[in-house]
């Protein structure tokens, strides 16, 4: 199967600063991918390029097969992406946000109404429809941004740092919900983050350091018999 995403041999720089160096990564159809790396290590410059806030010029990025560069509406139309700063309009009801958001997707009125319903179910904010951002707890509000990036059914779900800020039971509702979203309807998710707690033995790891991916496989794998901190910190040269 076409994987959800593939970047193949991707560089970035900003001025003599080179943010990424040569990064290559896959991930699976109906998967969770973590991307691990430290603050600073280039995740969210990966990411800025994949959503082409950015233009890559090196390299290529394809998501569910579609060329960023030469088809960006097919391959955009494919994305759901939670950014690491809120996205939403705290003002608003979370149903004003969704209604605002599927407009941007071209989603008429008659259609949105139901795709809203449908969204809150999924991340458990059915009863939280008419609440403002500012009154939602912050695992909430982060649930109202899974439930944006869902509102056109995207095929892939980019998560930056999604649980910074959240209380540990907040962090695990939101990593929970996420894997639940693929393993019921199918999604594919990758997942950035520096939290090794969020990543399960069985998950696709890819980490990432100074701008280069040092590794990609199975975490458990990745991690051998000395733990994914050890390994990290021995991969990597970060102290502990």
């Amino acid at each position: 199967m076409t994987p959800a995403l593939e970047i193949v041999d991707v560089s970035h720089h900003f001025g003599a600063v080179q943010a990424l160096r040569s990064v290559s990564l896959t991930v699976p159809r109906g998967g969770f991918t973590a991307l691990l790396g430290v603050n600073g290590a280039g995740k969210t410059t990966l990411f800025s390029l994949i959503t082409r806030l950015y233009n890559n010029r090196s390299g290529v990025i394809r998501v569910g097969g579609h060329d960023l560069r030469r088809e960006p509406g097919r391959a955009l139309a494919r994305l759901g992406v939670v950014f690491q700063s809120r996205a939403m309009d705290a003002d608003l009801t979370i149903r004003q946000n969704l209604i605002y958001h599927a407009s941007l997707h071209g989603i008429p009125g008659r259609l949105a109404r139901p795709r809203i319903a449908e969204v809150l179910a999924q991340v458990d904010l059915a009863d939280k429809a008419e609440a403002r951002v500012t009154a939602l707890s912050g695992g909430q509000a982060r649930r109202a941004e899974i439930a944006r990036a869902l509102i056109h059914r995207p095929d892939l779900l980019l998560l930056d740092e999604a649980t910074v800020g959240l209380d540990v039971k907040s962090r695990a509702e939101v990593l929970a919900l996420t894997r639940r979203l693929i393993e019921r309807d199918g999604v594919s998710a990758l997942w950035a983050t520096h939290i090794m707690d969020e990543i399960a033995p069985d998950d696709d790891l890819v980490v990432l350091h100074q701008g280069a991916v040092l590794r990609q496989g199975r975490a458990a794998q990745i991690a051998g018999g000395q733990g994914l901190t050890r390994a990290f910190l021995d991969m990597t040269g970060v102290a502990p």
